[in-house]
């Protein structure tokens, strides 16, 4: 497949994997990038779309929850049961997901992703405009957190995300502060990209030369993310946050 494409189209895939490595861990939705790359310019089929883009998210979600142990977001007691749970439901999720895949057609595969996306930004507007700004932070309790991982999950392994695109906006429309749910989406996506590989590799539709092209130039993008989101003020990220899944969302949709 990498010997098919041109060398722009190549280049295009390295820049785009690095902007999505600055969105997993600024705004949780970066990862979608990779999927939506190899969706529009690599001319694969869903299966090996979501089966070269999960497989990126192994480092990069181990990086990345490497940062963010460093910095002491999952250092805290209660955002490590927040990211345990999702990490633990995460193992019976994701499977489910990439047995999906398998009946989804192409522009099915785009509109569905589109959804997500847009759903996602909408439950964060919501939250953000519902409750006053004084209002406390919030942790889910365990039945919320562990259904949200198991969704959030076999929507990984549908379409290739490592999970933090769908988990840190709905993280936040429950409260929970969005460094706090940055972190615990991080330990979740380990786990879904790590089961999602091993399911797509099964099924023989990872293509590895372009994991490397997406997923080297990913891995930085990771580090330079981190910083962005320890650096910016919090409503500054919502707001990114809701910009980047509105915009991502209806182009999913009408180009699926």
């Amino acid at each position: 497949m990498t010997a098919d494409l041109s060398a722009s189209v190549l280049v295009a895939l390295g820049l785009i994997g690095l902007c999505g490595g600055i969105g997993i861990t600024a705004l949780g939705p970066g990862g979608v990038l990779p999927t939506v790359a190899l969706f529009l310019l690599a001319g694969m089929s869903p299966a090996e779309v979501a089966g070269t883009a999960i497989v990126t998210h192994v480092a990069t979600g181990a990086l990345a929850t490497a940062a963010y142990t460093r910095s002491g977001e999952l250092r805290e007691p209660a955002t490590r049961r927040t990211a345990s749970l999702l990490a633990g439901t995460a193992v019976l999720g994701t499977p489910v997901g990439v047995l999906l895949n398998t009946a989804v057609s192409q522009r099915a595969f785009g509109f569905v992703l589109g959804l997500f996306v847009v759903a996602a930004a909408v439950l964060v507007w919501f939250r953000e405009h519902r409750r006053p700004p004084a209002a406390p932070t919030s942790h889910p309790s365990a039945t919320v957190v562990a259904g949200l991982g198991l969704a959030v999950s076999a929507a990984g392994g549908l379409v290739g995300i490592g999970g933090p695109m769908l988990t840190v906006p709905l993280l936040v429309a429950l409260g929970v502060p969005v460094l706090e749910s940055l972190a615990s989406a991080q330990a979740q996506s380990i786990v879904i990209a790590g089961v999602g590989t091993l399911a797509y590799l099964a099924h023989g539709t990872i293509d590895w030369p372009l994991a490397a092209v997406v997923g080297i130039p990913e891995l930085a993008g990771v580090l330079l993310g981190w910083k962005i989101a320890r650096a910016l003020p919090a409503h500054r990220l919502k707001n990114a946050l809701v910009v980047t899944l509105l915009v991502l969302g209806p182009f999913l949709a009408l180009h699926g």
